[in-house]
């Protein structure tokens, strides 16, 4: 099982792979519907407006989006036979999803000075604010949508400074890489307070996944990770915020999980079954070794698979204790630790007890899930 979840997978594709015939796909089947449409409304006589609607996405759309209503009455409402002016007795009512394209804009400071006429002696001005970029073009706001951009919908700067060059702004990438490095180095004292509060927290959650990253002289990518460490009670009770960061490691070896656990004053880590965890649990610190509070997901996916495959009445059977156990959590969710912890030791000890002897009987069969 650990060799499937955590092994190598080089023979398989990427599923990003399977994106780009897919979206050719939807895009080729958009432009059969619409033609579709088309020649349904031709041949009945119906304007646009008056044929079928598909019910695709049609969702409700969130509430806190802001509403643009528009009326549109007909062209007239006497009555065709002469009657009068007609009654309203009704209306259809549509949504759809619209965009505002976000215009670019000149901020223009200015700094009166004054002096006094009298005795000239004396001359006032309002000090210059501070920027990120002293004397530069951009404003905080245009630096925090390139870092958006860059490391949130993952657009190179390349990328970027060709959608500023169609609005007329020439930017390369060196210059937006410039701003954003500035911006990163004041950004640090937040990033170090966001670095004490997870050092603080009882439990922590690690994890880490593949990135590619540029391989500089050989024209590729090359696999790196991002090592993410979170302390989230939110859902556990806990009044205060989430926190995450993320790390970048060349690799996922123990030894990165080790120096990014350096200084953390907790107890649990919560991860899966990767063997590079479990030298927390050797490591000399004055908080003593770190415990390993493994998620029951992890192993819950492979009985899935299973059962989807071939319906395997062990899968199936394993489920349904496993949905037990989250049942119980899911009654307690949110109410304070002793709750949580009297209603485990009550309800699922009792469950654990009881599966651990059945997964050990079946051991040669599960072996193969």
């Amino acid at each position: 099982m650990r060799r499937e979840k955590f092994g190598r997978k080089s023979e398989k594709l990427d599923p990003e792979q399977f994106n780009l015939p897919l979206e050719d796909v939807e895009l080729a089947q958009g432009v059969l519907e619409a033609a579709q449409e088309k020649a349904r409304r031709a041949l009945k006589g119906q304007g646009r407006a008056e044929s079928g609607t598909l019910n695709r996405n049609r969702g409700h759309l969130p509430k806190h989006l802001p509403r643009v209503e528009r009326i549109i009455e007909p062209e007239t409402t006497l009555c065709p036979c002469g009657c009068g002016e007609m009654t309203r007795i009704g209306e259809d009512v549509s949504e759809r999803l619209d965009v505002v394209p976000a215009p670019l804009r000149v901020l223009v400071t200015r700094r009166p000075k004054y002096a006094c006429r009298r005795c000239s002696g004396a001359v006032v001005q309002a000090h210059a604010p501070e920027h990120v970029v002293p004397g530069g073009l951009p404003t905080e706001a245009l630096i925090a949508q390139v870092m958006v951009a860059k490391f949130g919908d993952h657009l190179p700067f390349y990328r970027q400074a060709e959608i500023y060059t169609r609005q007329g702004i020439t930017l390369d990438r060196a210059t937006l890489g410039n701003w954003v490095g500035r911006a990163c180095f004041h950004l640090k004292p937040i990033v170090e307070h966001l670095r004490e509060r997870l050092k603080g927290a009882e439990r922590i959650f690690m994890d880490e996944t593949r990135a590619p990253v540029l391989d500089p002289g050989r024209r590729k990518t090359k696999t790196g990770y991002f090592w993410a460490i979170v302390a989230d009670d939110r859902g556990h009770g806990g009044a205060g915020p989430p926190v995450v960061m993320f790390h970048y490691a060349p690799g996922r070896g123990a030894v990165h999980a080790l120096r990014f656990g350096e200084g953390y004053r907790g107890h649990f880590v919560q991860c899966d079954g990767y063997d590079a965890y479990d030298k927390l649990t050797r490591v000399d610190r004055p908080e003593g070794p770190w415990t390993l509070v493994h998620c029951w997901t992890h192993a819950r996916r492979r009985f899935v698979k299973r059962l989807e495959k071939d319906g395997s009445p062990i899968a199936e059977e394993a489920l349904r204790q496993i949905a037990e156990l989250y049942a119980v959590e899911k009654s307690v969710g949110g109410l304070p630790a002793e709750v949580r912890l009297a209603a485990r030791r009550a309800l699922s000890a009792p469950i654990i007890a009881a599966f651990r002897p059945w997964l050990e009987d079946n051991v040669q069969i599960l072996s193969h899930i």
